[in-house]
């Protein structure tokens, strides 16, 4: 295979996994604040910086970008089972299912890898948390693979655990995003490495241009009488 398709084939199997971590997965996630963090790259308002991880050749990243948008605009972009596609880096398709919950949900996505390389599809658990006190949220994901029946035609992503905390900031918000995955497969670690940085970069500058389509505007975040997030209300985005 030629040099170009084969970064190319690493970028996109990576990519195929960027977004999955439940609450009970989070802790085996690296701390946000160690100082063990190395920054990989800083473009414009997001600095990734990268983390080997003992039990896997697979380096976790942690990207923190300013986007210029409000948190209601990116909540309303996070309820919608079908955005992944607008705005993560390499996915194809995407969509919720089973009853589930504003907390406590599950979303199906699928990557079109290029021929001669299987398909990757994954299955996520998605949590989602809130504080009228702070005004943050957080969203945690995890892979569930087993929850749904696997098709013959993709390789199914098993281990992909995230982070998003998503911080207002008057006009704009804050968003921490920690990840680690380990993709199956046959890539080697030191090239999928090689190209961690470039995957939050370019879905996190997506995201902004997404949440300010017309779709997602106008939303505001609902809080109970004891100050916890329960929806996103506004326009009707997919089948939240």
């Amino acid at each position: 295979m030629a040099k170009d398709n084969v970064w190319q084939t690493a970028t996109q199997a990576l990519a195929a996994t960027v977004l999955s971590v439940s609450l009970s997965a989070q802790a085996s996630l690296p701390d946000e604040a160690s100082p063990d963090w190395s920054l990989s790259k800083h473009t414009d308002d997001i600095r990734v910086y990268t983390l080997a991880q003992p039990d896997s050749n697979f380096r976790a990243f942690k990207a923190v970008a300013l986007l210029d948008v409000p948190i209601e605009n990116l909540m309303a972009v996070m309820i919608d089972p079908t955005s992944c596609v607008a705005w993560v880096h390499g996915c194809t398709e995407s969509y919720g299912f089973g009853e589930g919950s504003f907390h406590d949900r599950y979303a199906y996505s699928v990557n079109d890898m290029p021929w001669p390389v299987t398909d990757r599809d994954y299955v996520l658990h998605i949590v989602t948390e809130g504080s009228e006190a702070t005004g943050e949220v957080q969203m945690n994901l995890n892979a569930v693979p087993d929850l749904r029946e696997a098709f013959e035609s993709y390789v199914r992503v098993d281990r992909s655990d995230t982070l998003y905390r998503f911080i207002p900031a008057g006009a704009q918000t804050r968003m921490v995003w920690i990840q680690h995955t380990d993709p199956n497969g046959a890539l080697p670690g030191w090239l999928v490495n090689s190209l961690l940085v470039d995957i939050p970069i370019k879905s996190l500058q997506n995201l902004e241009k997404v949440a300010q389509q017309a779709q997602y505007l106008d939303h505001q975040l609902v809080y109970d009488d004891g100050g916890r997030l329960i929806a996103v209300s506004g326009r009707k985005t997919g089948d939240d």
